[in-house]
């Protein structure tokens, strides 16, 4: 098992910037990919980017490329999207989410931080 929690959401002005973390817990040494991912009020949830555990290699969506970026800290084994020129269409609920398993899916979430950017 994989506990997971975010954190470091809040209110933002458009233009600015923020930092979301997610500390995992438990079985952390299984983690394989760490992903964040946002809903949006009356939206489907969407993949915003994930990193590779071991090689620290990463993927974005297109609308966040450029602009936000994913790390982490093996040793805190916390995983960190920055966000940077927010957008008011990037208010959301923010997720973060785990792959334990070989070729698995996201099987581990934690319960969300809401990011809200003001016009």
């Amino acid at each position: 098992q994989v506990q997971l929690v975010e954190s470091g959401g809040g209110l933002v002005q458009a233009g600015g910037s923020l930092r979301v973390s997610c500390a995992a817990s438990g079985r952390t040494f299984s983690t394989r990919v760490m992903g964040w991912f946002r809903q949006a009020p009356g939206k489907e949830r969407e993949f915003v980017a994930d990193i590779i555990w071991s090689s620290g290699s990463t993927s974005y969506a297109d609308s966040v490329k450029g602009r936000f970026s994913i790390s982490r800290d093996n040793a805190k084994n916390t995983a960190y999207l920055q966000m940077n020129s927010l957008k008011p269409e990037d208010t959301a609920v923010y997720y973060c989410a785990a792959v334990v398993r070989p070729g698995g899916g996201f099987d581990y979430w934690g319960q969300g931080t809401q990011v809200t950017v003001s016009a």
